[in-house]
């Protein structure tokens, strides 16, 4: 076998009752969970495994679900199996849990910052003010293109924010430019998908919650990490705490370079790339970024059968 990469989610893989197989198998595991509502002071868990789906939605809630799960999912596979990562790497909100499992900060930590990351993306912007959508079939350079044009004509925000597949990108901004964008998409034949999110995530309108993240992360050590994490903003990988903390905030306003990500593990010389927490969103992604690879996703314990390759 090759190299192996362990990958987190983002959002939009929240569901009601995610998590539970993971609290229901051992007590090392269910006590990340009692953890997280103590240290959160909020019922986190009951939210998760019972809803309602409208509170787990809210993005300071589905934050730290979704980093919570990933950790859980991660402490299962490494106390279970033999398997560990030669590189990790995680969508947006999972790059905590990706950092947290390479050994940056604590599990914990990484739950309580997207908690309030979560919260500072929020408050950055009136509800409804702001939309996310899904470009599909247009290349990279087109949908650029489009958010220019939509931009100069509304004299709003609308850039790329997820680079997730060729066929796939995410764009955001002001909810009248994203759809002017879209519209333009339309006309070359694209297919727009508006995504039910709380907030327009990864662009300019996010820089409140970019000074908020930069404050917090200020005072939060980060130590160098144990194995290479393939960072968002960059698509290249790195060990050092004290660049992990500057990315950290350069990705509330940036792209999620995803694609390019993936393809730099290639590079590096993964074959074997490992989902963990919530649903099989990146190993959907994976599949069609268009080379042969292992790719499974470990929601709970009856997925580690799948990891004997």
């Amino acid at each position: 076998m090759g190299k192996v990469a362990f990958l987190f989610p983002g959002q939009g893989s929240q569901a009601v009752g995610m998590g539970r197989d993971l609290f229901d198998h051992g007590d090392d595991i269910a006590q990340l969970f009692h953890q997280a509502d103590a240290a959160l002071g909020i019922p986190l868990t009951e939210w998760m495994f019972q809803g309602p789906e409208d509170r787990l939605r809210q993005t300071e809630n589905t934050q730290p679900s979704l980093v919570l799960t990933g950790l859980a999912a991660f402490r299962l596979v490494t106390s279970r199996t033999t398997l560990r990562p030669d590189f990790v790497a995680g969508h947006s909100l999972g790059e905590y849990a990706a950092i947290a499992a390479a050994g940056g900060f604590s599990p914990m930590d990484a739950i309580r910052l997207v908690r309030v990351r979560g919260e500072a993306m929020r408050a950055a912007l009136p509800p409804g003010e702001g939309g996310m959508a899904a470009v599909l079939n247009l290349d990279a350079a087109e949908v650029e293109n489009v958010c220019r044009e939509a931009a100069e004509a509304t004299g709003q925000v609308c850039a790329p924010a997820n680079f997730n597949t060729a066929a796939q990108i995410v764009i955001s901004g002001h909810l009248a430019a994203v759809e002017r964008a879209m519209a333009l998409a339309k006309a070359k034949r694209a297919r727009c998908v508006m995504l039910p999110v709380s907030a327009p995530f990864h662009c300019a309108l996010m820089a409140p919650a970019a000074r908020t993240m930069s404050e917090v992360l200020s005072s939060q050590g980060i130590a160098d990490l144990q194995v290479p994490l393939v960072a968002n903003v960059t698509a290249r990988e790195t060990l050092q705490g004290e660049t992990i903390r500057a990315q950290l905030v350069a990705q509330v306003t940036s792209p999620v370079r995803w694609e390019a990500s993936m393809r730099r593990l290639l590079e590096l010389g993964v074959d074997t790339f490992v989902e963990l927490g919530t649903g099989q969103v990146l190993t959907g992604m994976l599949k069609r970024i268009g080379q042969e690879v292992r790719a499974v996703a470990v929601n709970g314990p009856a997925d580690l059968n799948k990891l004997v390759f």
